[in-house]
């Protein structure tokens, strides 16, 4: 491959940096050209019709003026806040915009962030009311200080992973997986594995399911590449790059090498003249052109390549001009972006330091924009983990916003689902910083673990899902641990880098960490229902920077032969006891169940054995025998529920109870359920879940367990757990 295009991204990198700097040069430029125009307007003013007013405005810029002189900026801030408030009431957004950002300095300064977010945001608005995109870096900056304590529970209901990952009209794109991201990479850099795709597995423990290859209009299409990703079972993602112009992109070049792209036989992203959104780029500048060349390439590719997807992937900055150049919804696929997180800008501290920036909020303006309409990939991304200028490393840096990118992005953000690594060490070249995973041992083990669940997709297909339930959501309250499930934090504090988190379920202690990867795993049996999970969070100094609190819950989970049954309707407590769904669990079994309506009567039968319940009857009756049930059947958003240890016996099973999962066991197998790690006790399962389950008496007024129950919990949980020792030993 040429690697001379790779220019487009070189180019790029070093314009990010001026383009944010710019921005701050603009900002101060225009205030010095404002303060002068002020003070002639204001001189103008007072030989007008209200020389009082202009007075009293005049008043206030001498005296916040003469307070920054004296070197008490404290007393300027109450005559920037009127000066502010006061263009934004006669509609001069320019003016309001440079005292809003006085203000913004200000409180930053002092580390009051709460008002300095809420001046950056103001003064982003008023920029734009002007007309001019410069608030961006405010908009940056207000994210950078910003503190954000969330968190995401994994959870195997598909149907809840699968509709947060939906568009708003229902209909995937072409490759749009259900739900879960496809993992991709560019190697071409990477010593050790270079483009020989089908050692991804043997290197990172799991194969891509696309990697990242460049070329160029005019240039052939890369045929190599496509057969590597062929052989390794993989698709494409191919940045094809215009760099003659527009002009030179014909209906007959694009048309020879859609032919040549079908004839791969492999799925393909194509990425084409990416980046438009900058002026780095020599497709960048003209949006009506760019959009009507665009469309053509779709319409070839539709007509000739249907094995091809159309990505318009725009660059992260400048955010507000990337919108002029969507060529709508008709005729993109797929919307991708450039993110990249380093330290310094360019790897040179000279250029501004980075590091408060996650690619987390990076994101947001893109994912508001086009999520509702068609699914998100990030093209090229990275995570430094070493500025090569300095000579610096940035592990702490790196291992932080690599779990962001991987472990929180696709949560927070379920339409997003792609992501292409940009696995290369720059050295002095380009953006001179080292992103290759394998330099760096903490970096590569946490990309080689976060990759390793089935929510990353190794195959492109069309309503691709992952091959088992795999994902997390927002951990909210009504969403249950069934039994056990992975919480993970999204923390980001003012001072950057984090001391330790601790995690409290009801005011306990139960675990801290002090380094990435975070996240705790919590069993059903550790989280009453009703509990709390409380989040403390440390800067490096030891000082806490933030407390969170989270509504926690567990539910109940039935297990035959081992083998989990999934519900409509899980399992509920009422009254101390468990009851269970009967259909779920008897057609589970190999019986057939019949609902009678008119009678309210669920009939199962298996073999010789039939069994009939009655919703509100305290009887049931096998083979026409009443058995007493523990508490009437009941019926629940249209489900039939019974005791659960009634369901599990009734056709000859042997039933357990696993506190720490809070797992009610059914053996078919004729075996006991003693004799299987972790089904043991034979108690019912509504006596061992109330133990768990504090009561009214035992709550405080708010509705969490009081301390005394928390207590009490814990007590009674340790009897639970001996208990369930001493029926694994007998």
């Amino acid at each position: 491959m040429d690697r001379s295009t790779d220019q487009p991204m070189r180019i790029r990198k070093r314009d990010q940096a001026t383009y944010r700097m710019g921005a701050v040069r603009r900002t101060a430029a225009n205030f010095t050209k404002l303060a002068l125009s002020a003070l002639l307007g204001i001189g103008l003013l007072v030989t007008g019709s209200a020389p009082a007013y202009a007075d009293a405005i005049w008043d206030r810029w001498k005296a916040a003026d003469a307070a920054v002189s004296s070197g008490n900026p404290a007393a300027a801030v109450p005559h920037w806040e009127f000066l502010a408030d006061h263009y934004v009431s006669a509609g001069d957004w320019e003016s309001a915009a440079l005292f809003s950002g006085k203000l913004n300095q200000y409180f930053d300064g002092i580390g009051d962030y709460e008002k300095a977010i809420a001046y950056y945001e103001r003064e982003n608005e008023y920029w734009l009311k002007d007309g001019k995109d410069w608030g961006a870096v405010d908009l940056q900056r207000a994210e950078q200080i910003r503190t954000t304590v969330e968190a995401y529970i994994s959870t195997a209901d598909t149907e809840a992973l699968r509709q947060r990952a939906l568009p708003v009209s229902g209909k995937l794109s072409k490759f749009e997986p259900e739900y879960g991201m496809y993992i991709g990479m560019y190697t071409e850099r990477d010593p050790k594995m270079l483009n020989y795709y089908d050692r991804s597995e043997s290197f990172y423990g799991k194969k891509h399911a696309l990697y990242l290859a460049y070329t160029q209009v005019g240039k052939p299409f890369p045929k190599q590449y496509a057969q590597r990703a062929k052989q390794a079972g993989a698709g494409l993602q191919i940045a094809w790059e215009p760099m003659n112009g527009l002009d030179a992109v014909t209906d007959e070049v694009v048309r020879a090498w859609a032919r040549e792209a079908k004839a791969a036989g492999i799925p393909i992203f194509l990425r084409y003249a990416s980046e438009m959104n900058g002026n780095w780029v020599p497709w960048h500048g003209d949006p009506d052109t760019y959009i009507r060349n665009f469309r053509m390439v779709h319409d070839i590719m539709e007509q000739e390549a249907p094995n091809v997807a159309m990505v318009w992937s725009p660059g992260d900055v400048p955010m507000y001009s990337m919108d002029a150049y969507y060529p709508g919804d008709d005729y993109v696929d797929w919307v991708g972006v450039s993110l990249y997180s380093e330290p310094y800008e360019n790897g040179d501290p000279k250029q501004g330091n980075m590091q408060a920036t996650s690619p987390v909020e990076r994101l947001d303006y893109l994912y508001r924009t086009y999520a509702e309409r068609k699914p998100l990939m990030i093209s090229e991304t990275a995570v430094s983990h070493y500025a090569n200028i300095p000579q610096e490393s940035f592990t702490e840096y790196g291992t932080l916003n690599l779990q962001r990118l991987y472990g929180i992005m696709p949560y927070k953000y379920p339409r997003l689902k792609a992501i292409t690594y940009f696995n290369v060490n720059l050295e002095m070249k380009e953006s001179k910083n080292n992103y290759l995973l394998r330099d760096n041992d903490a970096m590569y083990s946490l990309y080689r673990k976060l990759i390793e669940p089935p929510f990353y997709l190794t195959n492109i297909e069309n309503a691709a899902k992952p091959p088992k339930p795999s994902g997390q959501v927002p951990l909210t309250a009504g969403v249950a641990i069934y039994k056990r499930a992975l919480i993970t934090p999204f923390v980001k504090i003012p001072d950057i880098y984090i001391g330790k988190i601790e995690y409290a379920v009801n005011g306990r202690l139960v675990q801290t960490q002090t380094s990435p990867p975070y996240g705790i795993e919590l069993k059903a049996g550790d989280v009453p229902e009703g509990s709390v999970l409380e989040l403390g969070i440390y800067n490096h100094a030891g000082k806490k920077a933030a407390t969170r609190s989270f509504p926690i819950t567990s539910g109940i989970s039935v297990s035959i032969d081992g083998k989990d049954v999934d519900f409509e309707q899980p399992p509920v407590i009422r009254e101390g006891n468990t009851l269970a769904p009967v259909r779920a669990i008897f057609e589970a079994m190999g019986a057939k169940v019949d609902w009678n309506a008119a009678a309210k009567t669920a009939t199962a039968t298996k073999g010789g054995t039939t069994v009939s319940i009655a919703i509100g009857s305290g009887e049931a009756y096998k083979n026409g025998k009443p058995v007493k049930l523990e508490m009437p059947a009941q019926l629940v958003n249209g489900a039939t529920l019974v005791p659960a240890r009634f369901v599990g016996e009734a056709f000859g099973g042997v039933v357990g109870w696993d506190g720490e999962t809070r797992t009610v066991t059914i053996r078919m197998d004729g075996k006991s359920a003693a004799a299987f790690p972790g089904e043991a006790v034979k108690v019912t399962a509504a006596s061992a879940v109330s133990t768990l389950t504090p009561s009214a008496s035992e709550r405080s007024a708010n509705g969490a367990p009081s301390r005394t129950a928390v207590w009490f919990g814990w007590f009674k949980d340790q009897l639970g757990r001996l208990a369930n020792l001493w029926g694994r030993l007998v």
